[in-house]
């Protein structure tokens, strides 16, 4: 079945950078497109970043020039790389691929 398993969040200072990955399996990964999703607290989930299968990429604006998405076919695997980090990039992040979702990881800004 699909597995999306979301790594690399934690806690971090304003300004620093976090890497996330996202491992996929149960599906043909290279020919899927994939998107980073997050949550805050009270607040609804919203896309942070998308990549076609092509490479092609979209960013939230409150994340454009810091944040980079990417892919590795070879690995399966979707990286989110977040620079420049800020309090309101407080949030989990998820892994999606069409209507399937990763468990999370918790990213969380602060000094």
């Amino acid at each position: 079945q699909v597995r999306l398993v979301e790594s690399g969040g934690g806690l971090v200072q304003p300004g620093g950078s976090l890497r996330l990955s996202c491992a996929a399996s149960g599906f043909t990964f290279r020919i899927n497109d994939m998107a980073w999703y997050r949550q805050a607290p009270g607040k609804q989930r919203e896309l942070v970043a998308g990549i076609t299968s092509g490479g092609r990429t979209n960013y939230a604006d409150s994340v454009k020039g810091r944040f980079t998405i990417s892919r590795d076919n070879g690995k399966s695997t979707v990286y989110l790389q977040m620079n420049s980090l800020k309090a309101d990039d407080t949030a989990v992040y998820y892994c999606k691929r069409r209507d399937n979702w990763g468990q999370g990881t918790q990213v969380t800004v602060s000094s």
